[in-house]
């Protein structure tokens, strides 16, 4: 195997996963230490540059950095990462004073948002910092989107939601709320906007065309409507008696919210296997805990009425066959049919996007999908103007990508209204810094903690099932967060080898607790990392491989299973091992590229 290239952000960017696996990037390791040392204000700030809605995301994020935690490598349980970014919100001081203020003066430019969800919402964040004029139109009471309207307030309240949006508003954003747009070629053809971005989300929930669907449409409602007209309160109240069909995050916001509106027999009916479904595990535990049952391998046939009156839903019995290649195909399992009684049902088997007001002879070019052609770094459309991001750039995903999108989409708009080429965007920023403080000791906790997990603390069922507006989870407290952030690995203190002073005395090797150090041959990376002191089985891991040493040995340390401890760069007689700090903040709009 080459020596690996380290000189770049790339290398040491991979290794902290929880970062790099988080669309928005947040330095996760960083803002955790800052939680362990009650700095709340700062651990939030990292947060809002990066991520722009700690408070949101500490609530209802999917979590993707969590399934990459190097501690659920070695502990099954990753760090509770979502819920400690909850805690910077919650225990942070006043930081108004510590926000940017509205960016003067004015740099002559005005840039558009059409929806006031998350990816809108961080454009004009970006572009305000920068000077520009940001107009978001939204035909809403209030800001957030889809976050406000499809999200339960007990898992999200509004007071979160106005804080955090306040925080962007704060910037000089004007915000035009009840205002529908019906028409992007007037928008454009409006002079005042240099750029539009569109972030509109996907707001149509998909129906099922099956029997019965219009003669029992009455009791019959597609999810996210129906959790908006909850979110607005225009529905306080559900029939004993629900089915919600669909298998995501939208049908256990609709079994959950059903049971806190007076739903007593709630069941969700899934045609795929429970391990399958698209819903977050903790997700899905949080509706069984509720008592809500969840039964699989059951497609709807019929909506079975009485002169429009529901009866039921009738479902046929599939089981799940894989060909050759793997692939799954859900097939009749010959079982009878499944006939279940309901008052209502509620759609969540997926969610679609709408444009009804983008007219189809603009020149805006649509894919086979319905979903606008777009750059996928630059979010540009066919329309040069015209940007997309979040759910209406590429489909349904989540507030973290929304997020992610905007950042792009930003120095996309901010790029094309100076005139330069798109893709001349800016690179990230990076930083290492050696961490010793004495021969044996470290700017940073290095013991590995042995606690487990901490569990959210949660408000009694019997008063949250009564109250659809009562937050369920408390949070963790100071004491909880400390020891659940002591908890993280701090991947993000790097284990730097210079080749050139090792003196190939292999102390480092020797006392290394997860054996992730060997001194051996080179070779092929397939034969080699079998024959390291621990295989490296993780083949998405990366190994760490030094230059030829004067032995002609090389120096290999697997990544997968380094603890971060610094023990090696505590043995090192020579000082080959340093741990330095490594700290990325992604580039944002208005960072100059770099000249060439």
């Amino acid at each position: 195997m080459k020596a690996t290239d380290t000189k770049g952000d790339g290398y040491y960017h991979r290794v902290v996963d929880c970062q790099w696996a988080c669309p928005a990037h947040t330095p996760v390791p960083a803002y955790i230490r800052l939680i362990a040392g009650g700095r709340y204000a700062d651990a939030y700030l990292i947060n809002w540059r990066s991520n722009v809605f700690p408070g949101i995301l500490g609530r209802v994020c999917d979590r993707p950095c969590e399934p990459a935690c190097r501690r659920g490598r070695i502990d099954q349980e990753p760090v509770a990462i979502c819920r400690l970014k909850r805690v910077a919100a919650d225990l942070k001081d006043d930081i108004a004073a510590r926000l940017p203020r509205p960016r003067e003066p004015w740099n002559g430019r005005r840039v558009a948002c059409i929806g006031a969800g998350p990816a809108s919402l961080t454009v004009a964040r970006d572009l305000a910092l920068l000077g520009y004029r940001v107009s978001v139109f939204d035909n809403g009471h209030a800001p957030g989107g889809m976050v406000r309207t499809q999200i339960p307030k007990f898992r999200l309240p509004d007071s979160v939601i106005d804080e955090e949006c306040g925080h962007i508003l704060g910037l000089g954003v004007e915000l035009r709320l009840g205002h529908w747009v019906n028409s992007l070629k007037a928008m454009l053809d409006d002079p005042q906007w240099d750029a539009v971005f569109v972030g509109t989300g996907a707001p149509r929930g998909r129906d099922a065309d099956l029997p019965g669907r219009k003669e029992a449409a009455a009791h019959i409602h597609l999810g996210i409507e129906w959790l908006a007209n909850v979110a607005f309160g225009h529905v306080a109240k559900i029939a004993p008696r629900v089915i919600v069909l669909g298998g995501g995050n939208t049908a256990m916001d609709c079994c959950r919210s059903a049971r806190r509106l007076g739903g007593v027999d709630v069941k969700v009916v899934v045609r795929s296997g429970f391990d399958e479904m698209k819903a977050s595990p903790w997700e899905k535990e949080e509706a069984l805990r509720e008592q809500i049952p969840i039964v699989n391998m059951h497609v709807p046939k019929e909506f079975v009425h009485e002169n429009g009156k529901l009866l039921g839903v009738r479902f046929e019995l599939v089981k799940a066959e894989y060909d050759g290649q793997g692939r799954r195909e859900l097939v009749p399992s010959g079982e009878p049919e499944v006939f279940m009684e309901c008052d209502e049902v509620l759609l969540a088997i997926g969610q679609q996007n709408a444009f009804p007001w983008i007219e189809k002879d603009l020149g805006l070019d649509f894919g086979p999908r319905g979903l606008p052609v777009l750059d996928p770094v630059s979010f540009q459309s066919s329309l040069p103007r015209v940007f997309f991001g979040g759910d209406a750039a590429f489909g349904p995903k989540n507030i973290i990508t929304a997020v992610a999108h905007g950042h792009q989409a930003a120095i996309s708009i901010d790029l094309f209204c100076q005139g330069r080429k798109l893709d001349a965007r800016p690179p990230h920023d990076f930083t290492l810094v050696s961490q010793k403080m004495g021969i044996h000791e470290w700017s940073y906790d290095n013991q590995v903690s042995e606690e487990a997990r901490k569990k959210v603390p949660v408000k009694a069922l019997e008063k949250t099932l009564k109250d659809i507006k009562l937050e369920l989870e408390l949070g963790f407290d100071s004491l909880m967060a400390c020891s659940e952030a002591e908890r993280c690995l701090n991947c993000d203190m790097q284990t730097v080898f210079t080749a050139k002073a090792c003196i190939e005395c292999d102390a480092c090797a020797d006392i290394c607790p997860s054996e992730c150090i060997t001194f051996t041959a080179n070779g092929e990376e397939d034969e080699l990392r079998g024959r390291l002191k621990a295989p490296a089985r993780n083949g998405a891991q990366a190994l760490l491989v030094s230059e030829t040493l004067k032995t002609g040995r090389i120096m290999v340390k697997d990544e997968n299973i380094c603890l971060h401890c610094g023990m090696c760069a505590e043995r090192c007689p020579s000082g080959a091992w340093d741990m330095q700090a490594f700290y990325l903040e992604t580039a944002q709009a208005g960072k100059e590229a770099p000249r060439t």
